[in-house]
């Protein structure tokens, strides 16, 4: 269940951030679910043996080669998936940066760290 959460969180914040970042599309809400889940395994399975292999470059950029890495994966995801596309790899780097900040501030606000629910104030 929490991963669902966390998944609806992140292709919400993917809408968002198609919509204040130029250059970024996303035809359908079921395309940033996709887009979600493609994210979420990248970034469990794909991110971490490239982190590995390029922790010389990452200590000396002082971990800015991260950015790099997380835009490299956005645009293997457009790349994938035929309803998401960015324009190039500047747009998926700020992409990848606006989605993390949207991201942080939607789970602040919608999921209770103690008890992993969510919270609907009326």
């Amino acid at each position: 269940m929490k991963l669902l959460i966390k998944l609806i969180i992140t292709a919400i914040a993917a809408v968002l951030t198609s919509y204040i970042l130029p250059g970024v599309t996303l035809d359908r809400f079921a395309d940033a679910l996709l887009l979600a889940a493609v994210l979420a395994l990248f970034n469990a399975f794909l991110k971490p043996v490239i982190v590995v292999l390029t922790i010389p470059v990452t200590v000396l950029t002082l971990g800015l080669f991260l950015l790099v890495i997380n835009a490299a994966l956005v645009l293997l995801a457009d790349y994938l998936l035929a309803g998401f596309s960015v324009t190039g790899f500047w747009i998926a780097l700020f992409f990848s940066i606006i989605l993390t900040i949207i991201n942080s501030i939607l789970e602040s606000i919608l999921i209770d760290k103690k008890k992993t629910k969510i919270r609907i104030d009326r």
